[in-house]
């Protein structure tokens, strides 16, 4: 009789059991190139594109100016969604689940719900940019039909999790990057139609809120890159998380969103229809390559969405965490962003850019907040099985000390804010600069640690 061990046959593709549980070290499948293609991949989408074209289009700048603001804004926010990224080997949990060291058991939920409408927001407004770009192909398609269409397939994505997510991305961060360079090499030796804008000049308004808009793109990032980096090997250790993700989506924002830019010049009113004015059959095929990537990227931001879902599920209504629950979530949320999508498609891009803009003061607090518990007042150090605690174990229920700086944080952005509902009184002062996410960051940080150190000598005087 045979004594040799039975072999192990590995399906190729693997359906996600831990949801938000943490990842044990015999399943974390991640690599370097897989977190950098992941990061890659989520940028070479048609919303970049027109993300980049607001500087060129709306602001009315330079190409030069508009690229330089491009470049610094996601070299400042890439850095930040990095050194969040650097979480996910250590702690092996969702990104905002984490957060309950910070703001408590049940406090991070409100967290947890804001980063779920955030990526909400995205899935919908993904779907519309796709739509958008396959009706330049065919004008004739259904709109909404296509909506439709692109968001069963991010949902199917999604049902199966983060191995056949991981998988797809790294191919498609081929595909679509050859996609983009034809188009940026054939812009580029048509200088006359991306100069053609007699109007460009610089603004130090139009300059700085792109700059901001390249920060927030990056920060939008940060409430889930370590749902990705935490299947990272705990071996691979923080430093390789955190450059394959800053890398991955610095590079390729500026890369992508340096199309836009150009396509804005192009076209302000419709950049996204420059590539088949300009390029002809060669515009035309990257946009359909564009519009069904857009579909496959988008199953990255639900499956955001649903992690965030089922922490608040988890935090306030005790439910227990199945593949069940995270199935019938995951289609609940791709209906009802697909339904926001449909709704949505008149006056889009004005409808973006303020909402990237509230985006970014909402998360800045948060992101100040996490990233000094983390590095400066716990070193990394944090008990996994208390942040599951009904009771919230050392944590708590409720964290004031979080709470209470988040509040002080964002209110300390008001008097600096620009928004299409609201301006607050330095803006004027400022030359309408928005510096409203420099401001709530630093004094967020400051208050925080006075606050944690300020509690820690009372418990030491009360003991």
């Amino acid at each position: 009789m045979s004594h040799e061990p039975p072999v192990v046959t590995k399906s190729f593709l693997q359906f996600e059991q831990e949801h938000i549980m943490p990842i044990p070290e015999n399943k974390r499948t991640g690599t370097n190139w897989s977190i950098f293609a992941i990061w890659v991949s989520l940028n070479m989408m048609p919303l970049a594109v027109v993300t980049g074209a607001v500087a060129s289009g709306s602001y009315g700048l330079p190409v030069g100016w508009s690229i330089l603001a491009i470049v610094a804004g996601n070299v400042i926010g890439a850095f930040g969604a990095a050194l969040h990224a650097a979480q996910g080997p250590h702690l092996g949990v969702p990104q905002m689940l984490q957060a309950r060291a910070q703001f408590g058991y049940l406090g991070a939920s409100l967290f947890a719900l804001i980063a779920f409408i955030m990526f909400m927001g995205f899935f919908a407004s993904i779907l519309i940019v796709a739509k958008d770009s396959l009706l330049v192909v065919l004008p004739e398609f259904d709109g909404t039909l296509a909506i439709v269409l692109f968001a069963v397939i991010g949902i199917v994505l999604c049902v199966f999790g983060y191995d056949l997510l991981r998988k797809t991305m790294v191919w498609l961060s081929i595909f679509i990057g050859i996609a983009v360079a034809v188009s940026m090499v054939m812009f580029w030796m048509q200088p006359e139609i991306v100069t053609s804008r007699d109007d460009a000049a610089f603004n130090p308004e139009g300059f700085f809120a792109m700059l901001a808009i390249g920060v927030v793109w990056q920060l939008a990032y940060a409430p889930y890159v370590s749902d990705y980096t935490r299947y990272l090997p705990k071996k691979t250790g923080p430093k390789t998380a955190f450059w394959s993700t800053y890398l991955g989506l610095m590079l390729s924002s500026v890369f992508v969103m340096s199309l836009g830019v150009l396509l804005g010049a192009a076209n302000p009113e419709n950049p996204l229809a420059a590539l088949g004015d300009h390029l002809g059959a060669i515009g035309l095929i990257v946009l359909l390559v564009f519009a069904v990537s857009s579909a496959l990227i988008n199953g990255v931001e639900l499956y955001s969405a649903v992690m965030n879902g089922l922490t608040v599920l988890q935090s306030n209504f005790r439910v227990t965490i199945t593949s069940r629950v995270r199935v019938w979530t995951t289609i609940a949320s791709g209906t009802l962003a697909t339904v926001i999508a449909v709704l949505g498609q008149g006056d889009f891009m004005l409808n973006f850019e303020a909402f990237l803009t509230l985006l970014l003061y909402v998360l800045i607090p948060w992101s100040a907040i996490n990233l000094v518990d983390y590095f400066i007042v716990h070193k990394g150090e944090y008990s996994i099985a208390d942040m599951f605690m009904p009771d919230g174990g050392r944590y708590g229920k409720w964290n004031a000390v979080g709470l209470w700086s988040y509040a002080i944080g964002l209110a300390a952005q008001i008097p600096f804010m620009i928004t299409p509902l609201f301006t607050g009184p330095f803006a004027e002062p400022l030359q309408y600069i928005d510096i409203a996410w420099l401001v709530g960051f630093a004094v967020t940080a400051v208050v925080y640690l006075a606050l944690v150190r300020s509690s820690a000598k009372r418990k030491v005087l009360q003991a």
